[in-house]
């Protein structure tokens, strides 16, 4: 997956927008890749209330055999970028990483575990780099410091095809389904939050203009689309000498930097905020895939297999398609409720099935498609996304912990005390992190 050279050259008018906008949308007739970011947070295996210093995540880190880059959140998440390729390559490469950093990460007494919104730890900042101060200063508190600290997604990157706008449509139409098949963080601050993906709730209060989906015109040119988002988007920080930033908080869109006086951005300019736009589904030259949230470290393959499936197969797309229209604009219900709303149960059904019948035909091997098989039976049928079993958790006292927790390594011990009963809530309790479900309700991606 090739990425956009921008120049330093001044833009003369919207139209260079609009160009650079067609650049994200180029048609690619190569055999299909499929490329995966996992981000994961990090534990303490004693304290699961304390925060892992990333100093000591690079030491623990080992070679990684699959080839994957390794980057740091602000809150100390970390993520590992696997190589595109063929799904079962890039599966198999990815997969082999995340086995060498949790045996690596065991050794030092450290856990990595799968989940979309810390269920424990209150949101605090590790990095303190120029771009994340800027950031940090105009996302504003509480949603800029929970979604920079405490939020880890799943990323499916999917290359256009020959008709970029068709598998454009597919991602946006399959959103609702495939958020609420994989919502996975209904916990903040060791209480339910009122949300199945609390991630997406978070995402949803930032600023509308980067974060709401791209408005679809109707015109089949999602490139004019992308162009006007960019150019209605709020400019979040402008650069300065020597690597600094500065936010802008004047609430200037890219479309008053384009027609104000001083000094014209570049298409170096364009290229950075298009990086700090963060819609659902993001045109770079390929798709991304940004509305999944983490997964449990050994489930992650069956998000990445369906998703591909569904929007780069024809004929599971039009199955998944037809079951999934009357879904298309629940946004808020998939985040809120997941598949316990009976028009996104119904949908993910149809998807599923629709995906494992196309899976052999990509290439997936018998394993991972019967790990898509085990997924639909444990979560789709029975109408309970993944984060029903960290709900598990805190709606049935004296329970034994759940296998979500005691899988990814999490004592008993390392879990009670402050971090779940909530000894100090003005630091933990979901009210203090902005994440009562009152405060969230209907303010979705309508």
């Amino acid at each position: 997956m090739i990425g956009l050279t921008a120049e330093g050259t001044p833009l003369r008018d919207a139209s260079e927008v609009a160009d650079f906008a067609r650049q994200c949308f180029l048609p690619s007739t190569t055999t299909d890749q499929v490329g995966v970011e996992l981000e994961f947070l990090v534990y303490d295996r004693e304290s699961a209330d304390r925060h892992v210093p990333i100093d000591r995540l690079e030491r623990a880190m080992p070679a990684l055999p699959g080839g994957s880059r390794v980057t740091y959140e602000p809150g100390g998440q970390l993520e590992l970028s696997g190589p595109a390729g063929p799904l079962p390559v890039a599966v198999e490469a990815l997969a082999a990483d995340v086995a060498a950093v949790r045996a690596a990460l065991d050794e030092a007494g450290l856990v990595l575990a799968g989940v979309g919104l810390d269920p424990l730890r209150p949101a605090r900042r590790l990095l303190r780099r120029p771009r994340y101060e800027a950031m940090a200063e105009f996302l504003g508190t509480p949603y800029g410091p929970l979604m920079m600290c405490s939020t880890a997604s799943i990323q499916v990157n999917l290359d256009l095809g020959e008709r970029p706008e068709v598998r454009w449509e597919r991602a946006h139409l399959l959103g609702p389904v495939l958020t609420a098949a994989f919502a996975n963080s209904p916990l903040s601050g060791g209480r339910p939050c009122g949300w199945m993906s609390g991630r997406q709730a978070v995402w949803a209060h930032l600023d509308h203009t980067r974060t709401a989906p791209v408005p679809r015109a109707g015109t089949g040119d999602p490139a004019a689309d992308w162009a006007e988002y960019l150019l209605d988007a709020r400019v979040m920080l402008k650069r300065a000498d020597e690597g600094d930033f500065h936010p802008v908080r004047d609430g200037s869109t890219f479309r008053d930097w384009l027609d104000s006086r001083e000094r014209p951005p570049t298409l170096d300019d364009l290229a950075y905020h298009a990086t700090t736009v963060f819609p659902v589904v993001r045109p770079r030259g390929w798709l991304e895939i940004r509305y999944l949230d983490a997964q449990h470290p050994d489930r992650w393959p069956v998000c990445a297999a369906v998703t591909h499936a569904l929007i780069t197969d024809d004929r599971a797309a039009d199955a998944a398609l037809a079951a999934a229209e009357p879904c298309r604009d629940l946004w808020t219900e998939a985040a809120r409720c997941g598949l316990a709303e009976p028009r996104l149960r119904r949908a993910a059904e149809a998807g599923f099935r629709a995906a494992a019948e196309a899976l052999p035909r990509l290439g997936a091997t018998a394993a991972l498609c019967g790990e898509v098989a085990a997924f639909a039976d444990r979560h789709v049928s029975t109408g309970r996304s993944p984060a029903a079993d960290l709900m598990d958790l805190m709606t049935r006292p004296g329970r034994p912990l759940p296998t979500w927790l005691t899988e990814q390594g999490l004592t008993e011990q390392g879990l009670t005390g402050q971090a779940l009963t909530g000894r100090n809530p003005a630091e933990h309790g979901p009210a203090a992190q902005g994440l009562t479900a009152q405060g969230l309700i209907g303010k979705g991606r309508e």
